[in-house]
């Protein structure tokens, strides 16, 4: 069964920092692209990043370019999501998952495997 975990999320300030972490078993990891998805309260499901199995591609979302980075350490299978000046949009349930190809990366639809999401709340 492939398992993933996600961990860091909280509450915090706008213009503050939080680091996402997901943690995934080895299978799962193993030749996976790993996204980041989020929903906020009333809103449909948005990606945010996602980073090919090697770590030598990423992509992004608008809203999030040049405040969050993606970035994975396969000998720790985890990818890491730090993200800088937080505001009150950036507030929701924040899910990694696993895609077995970099192809369409931005739709949910292309992933096999999801963590159960970490809750993210920036206060203004």
């Amino acid at each position: 069964q492939v398992q993933l975990g996600e961990s860091g999320g909280g509450l915090v300030q706008a213009g503050d920092s939080l680091r996402l972490s997901c943690a995934a078993s080895e299978r799962a990891f193993a030749g996976y692209a790993i996204g980041w998805f989020r929903k906020g309260p009333g809103k449909e499901q948005d990606f945010v990043a996602a980073v090919s199995w090697t770590g030598g591609s990423t992509y992004y979302a608008d809203s999030v370019k040049g405040r969050f980075t993606i970035s994975r350490d396969n000998a720790r299978n985890t990818v890491y999501l730090p993200m800088t000046s937080l505001n009150p949009q950036d507030t929701a349930v924040y899910s990694c998952a696993a895609a077995p190809l970099w192809v369409e990366v931005t739709a949910p639809t292309e992933y096999d495997y999801w963590g159960q999401g970490s809750q993210v709340t920036v206060s203004s």
